[in-house]
Parts: structure tokens; C-alpha cells; sequence
């Protein structure tokens, strides 16, 4: 029988942080992607909750957390999830995080090593592949972010004329990346609406040899190129890196539940 998820608020000097929480044992942070709230994880955590302690908060200007007005950064949120643990005296915790989650989570290990007993990541932002784009996806995707309106109402009039042709999936898929651009200006800002040198700034390469703790980089079977070329930079930059192949896309999450659970359960057990 499922465990009852707990819902709650509490004030931080940057605002006021909104989480889920279920279970006890070994504490396990979930952290988020770019354009998803702490919701997205309900399904993995409802499957360990039995023996671990869950918690996932929505981060800064995500989800039901509050959204100050205030320049937002990967420090920013790094500073803001060690004020929350420290809040809830949280301690030698693991952190399983996806996306710009991952790149929060690296962050956070590499600033606080003694307080991260490991990490789990899919799709980790904050590092650079080899088609020379950052996580934010450059100046492409930089492009695609400053011009999201004028790009959706171009699609939505070409929308008819790609349905008669056989070709309106391609405009579905790129509606939806869309949806998620102006849906959230939070990720845009971290991601693309900053200066090129502060984003290069908070890049982790420069800083994995200082990496202490283990970290699994879960790798779906069908994930697209881009997210495995994200896994593959990652492992690259530090011996404390491990990557796993698990069943389907590891970016959807409801429907690798199952497999994502198990490695992370294994993770645990074995650090």
C-alpha cells in the first residue's frame, strides 16, 4: 500500500521552498528537471518509500516555491537547497536529480563533499559535449528562448498546412519544447538569459578533480543523442563517475519507474 505524501512550506532567506515528502530511512533528495516540478518524481518515490526517507522540493522559482524577483543562477539554487537541509537538519544525504536538477546537485556536492553520501543523475546539464554546445544548448538554443512567441505563432499559422502534408509531429514536438520555454522563466533565465561567461563560470568542468563523492549517471536505452552525449561527458571527467544503461528514455521518468528505482535502491545499499 502506498505511503501518504506529505506537502510543505518553509521560509528561507531567498523565499519560501514548497516539497514532497514520504517515507524513512536513509534520507534521498529528488531534485527536479528544467522544465518539471518536484511532482515528477512522485512515481520513484512512492516505489522506495518503504525504506527511505524522500523528500523533493520544488526549487527557487519552480513549482509551488515561491518566484522572487531576483537574478537567478545555479549558485543561487545551490545556496538555497543547502540553507533547506540545513533547515531540516538533514545530513549525509543522497541526491538524485535529472537535468538542471543534476547540475544543482554536482554543484552542491562539490561545495559541501561531507554532507553528499552519493549522487544519482540522468541527463546531467553543466557540462560541455562535443558538439559544442553547454548544457543551455548555446547560442541556438539561446535564439529559440528569446524568440518563443514569435516562433509559436509562425508554427501554430504553418500547423494546417503540416497536418494536410503528414509532417505536423515534427511541429508537435516543437510546439512542446516551446510550451516549456515560456512556461518557465526560471529555467529560461539559468539557462539561456545570461551572460555567456557567468553561465561558462558555473560549468563543473574545471572543478570534478575536486569531486569526492560517487556519483551513478543512469543512461536510457533509447535517450536521444543529446542527453547521451551529456552521460558520456560526464563520465569522462571523473573516475568517481559511473554510467548505467537502464530500459527506455530516462527522461521519462513515470515510465522507467521501476529500472531508475532499482539502481537507485542498488546505489544506496552499496554506499
Amino acid at each position: 500500500m502506498p505511503l501518504p505524501v506529505s506537502n510543505s512550506r518553509i521560509k528561507l532567506s531567498s523565499g519560501q521552498i514548497f516539497w514532497r515528502e514520504v517515507g524513512s530511512g536513509p534520507h534521498i533528495i529528488f531534485l527536479h528537471g528544467s522544465w518539471t516540478d518536484s511532482s515528477d518524481w512522485l512515481p520513484v518515490m512512492d516505489t522506495l518509500s518503504h525504506e527511505y526517507h524522500c523528500l523533493a522540493p520544488d526549487l527557487l522559482g519552480f513549482g509551488e516555491s515561491d518566484q522572487p524577483e531576483t537574478h537567478y543562477s545555479i549558485s543561487l539554487e545551490v545556496e538555497c537547497l543547502a540553507e533547506y537541509l540545513k533547515a531540516l537538519s538533514l545530513q549525509e544525504v543522497y541526491l538524485v536529480a535529472r537535468d538542471l536538477g543534476a547540475w544543482v546537485a554536482t554543484s552542491y556536492a562539490l561545495k559541501h563533499p561531507e554532507a553528499v553520501r552519493g549522487l544519482v543523475l540522468l541527463a546531467p546539464y553543466g557540462v560541455e559535449i562535443k558538439a559544442g554546445h553547454n548544457a543551455s544548448k548555446g547560442k541556438q538554443g539561446s535564439w529559440l528562448a528569446q524568440n518563443a512567441l514569435l516562433v509559436r505563432r509562425l508554427l501554430l499559422l504553418l500547423y494546417p498546412l503540416a497536418k494536410l502534408l503528414g509532417c505536423h509531429r515534427t511541429i508537435d514536438r516543437l510546439l512542446l519544447r516551446l510550451e516549456r520555454l515560456l512556461s518557465s522563466g526560471v529555467a529560461r533565465q539559468i539557462l539561456f538569459d545570461r551572460r555567456r561567461a557567468e553561465i561558462e563560470a558555473e560549468l563543473l568542468h574545471d572543478r570534478f578533480d575536486w569531486l569526492k563523492t560517487q556519483v551513478l549517471v543512469l543512461q536510457g536505452e533509447t535517450d536521444p543523442p543529446k542527453v547521451v552525449a551529456l552521460c558520456s561527458a560526464y563520465a569522462q571527467l571523473s573516475p568517481q563517475v559511473e554510467v548505467r544503461i537502464v530500459p527506455g528514455n530516462s527522461e521519462d521518468i513515470s515510465a522507467t519507474t521501476e529500472s531508475i528505482a532499482l539502481q537507485i535502491k542498488e546505489f544506496v545499499i552499496s554506499h
